[in-house]
């Protein structure tokens, strides 16, 4: 886990555009809180290979967020029995159902759909409030952590190892 959050913050620190790292993150929501064996999470994943997010951020996302999912998931099956059972939303449902497409969806399970509906929410949510993020921590704190103690004690440490390798 150290080692995740290590490759996060280089690529907070990276060449990345924040979009990059902002799409990573909510897409990681996505598939972090539905169920992981959904038809829609094959997309996102199809999505996140395709848009050349940082795939260290939207691995690190899952892991937390299906840890979430987990505490959320009574709130989720709430939510899909809800608007699975809403009477003015029945029209769509059977609609739906009578598509293969629909019926393979996985939308019919009160915690995939809650879930789904949840995690584009928080996703909506977390981008730009990630790309905002981003973008405010490489103008004003980027910097003065390449300048601190730390990072140059890091950089030194890297450049004896490399040293030390090649002597031998």
């Amino acid at each position: 886990m150290l080692q995740l959050l290590a490759r996060l913050l280089k690529a907070l620190n990276s060449e990345n555009s924040p979009a990059q790292l902002a799409g990573a993150l909510a897409l990681g929501v996505v598939v972090g809180m539905t169920p992981l064996w959904s038809p829609h999470n094959l997309l996102v994943f199809l999505l996140a290979l395709v848009l050349r997010i940082n795939l260290t951020t939207f691995l690190l996302a899952w892991g937390l967020f299906t840890g979430l999912a987990f505490l959320l998931d009574p709130w989720f099956h709430a939510l899909g029995l809800a608007l699975l059972t809403s009477e003015a939303l029945r029209s769509l449902w059977t609609a739906l159902y009578n598509t293969a497409p629909g019926r393979l969806s996985g939308l019919f399970n009160t915690v995939t759909l809650g879930s789904l509906l949840a995690s584009l929410a928080a996703a909506g949510v977390l981008f730009p409030a990630t790309l905002w993020a981003v973008r405010r921590y490489r103008r004003h704190v980027l910097e003065r952590v390449r300048r601190s103690r730390i990072m140059t004690f890091l950089r030194a440490n890297r450049l004896y190892r490399l040293y030390a390798e090649l002597r031998g």
